[in-house]
């Protein structure tokens, strides 16, 4: 049996529909949709895809896809799928998108991927002291009295904590199982056992070396970790934060890292892009890198692999395997 290839619209920014879908991915969508790649939808009201809009039966968006308000459906009737090719869906599917009935489905399971290696690596990392010690070995160029200098330093039965069981920290959950680690998790939507002690956040904050943040950003989670929960932290013990600025309470952050009790992996600040004087970029206790840790190059593959798959379960007639209902958004990302 032949299947039907569904009339599908990209809706992205243009230079993210020219990295995710290039070389087989771009064979790929052809194969799977009747689209066309050139034609990329990034303002709704530009008259050069009003005909592709009225015919799609199937969005595939991704970063920078505008709204998709219920004037956009009025000028696509033909709507029945959103596949979003990217992780959260929230700055784009409306509340005319549920109220229609449009199925939606997400890439965020692919997204996390990147984010949980980039997390497993700064967790072993953080213990090892790797960047302090680095930094020392660079300055001194001679032999080191590391247990002086680190004392237990190591990754050996360290506590690290799991702030969000969500998809990325789930998935670090599962990364971490290889390593003589003792894992707690903290969040209180938590139904399900992940095999390891499911604690409130207070005391995650008091017992573990490392603190990793995987929380979405919600009203409830702003400023989750403020001055209150960072004084609970151990002395030395290490904030890794890769889900988003608004979580954290940066004042009282930098202050508790100024005083150099603390260590900081810092992928996501409030702003975006930290003010030029900020001392997150100086202290010698922080890692502060600019929102790398989700698919950026070569990892955009595994988005669109997992968006195509998607696409192609709709022309079979299958439930998506990654769909999301409109009542979830309330507590995830």
């Amino acid at each position: 049996m032949t299947e039907v290839r569904p009339k599908t619209l990209l809706a992205m920014g243009r230079q993210v529909a020219g990295r995710l879908f290039t070389g087989q991915a771009r064979d790929r969508l052809t194969a799977v949709a009747d689209t066309d790649p050139g034609l990329v939808a990034d303002d709704f009201a530009d008259p050069a895809v009003a005909g592709a809009l009225a015919e799609a039966e199937v969005l595939c968006t991704s970063w920078w896809c505008p709204p998709i308000t219920g004037d956009v459906l009025a000028r696509a009737p033909r709507l029945r799928a959103i596949v979003h090719a990217a992780g959260s869906v929230k700055h784009h599917v409306t509340e005319a998108c549920w109220e229609r009935g449009i199925l939606v489905s997400s890439a965020a399971a692919a997204n996390a991927e990147p984010v949980a290696e980039y997390t497993l690596a700064s967790i072993l990392f953080a213990n090892k002291r790797v960047l302090d010690i680095a930094r020392l070995y660079r300055e001194q160029r001679t032999s080191l009295d590391l247990e002086g200098l680190f004392p237990g330093f190591g990754n050996y039965r360290r506590t690290i904590g799991i702030v969000g069981a969500s998809w990325i920290g789930r998935r670090v959950i599962e990364l971490l199982r290889p390593f003589d680690l003792d894992v707690l998790v903290a969040d209180p939507y938590l139904t399900e056992d992940l095999g390891v002690p499911h604690v409130e956040l207070d005391e995650l904050f008091e017992r573990c070396d490392v603190i990793s943040l995987h929380a979405p950003a919600i009203p409830e989670t702003r400023h989750l970790v403020d001055a209150a929960r960072l004084a609970r932290m151990r002395d030395g013990a290490t904030l890794i934060n890769t889900a988003r600025g608004a979580l954290v309470d940066h004042d009282a952050l930098v202050a508790e890292l100024s005083s150099g009790r603390l260590y900081a992996v810092i992928d996501v600040t409030e702003p975006e892009v930290p003010p030029a004087g900020s001392p997150l970029y100086d202290l010698p206790n922080v890692l502060l890198t600019p929102h790398i840790a989700g698919s950026l190059g070569g990892e955009l593959g595994r988005i669109a692999d997992l968006a195509l798959d998607e696409i192609a379960r709709y022309a079979q007639g299958l439930p998506f395997r990654y769909g999301i209902e409109a009542d979830a958004l309330a507590t995830s990302a």
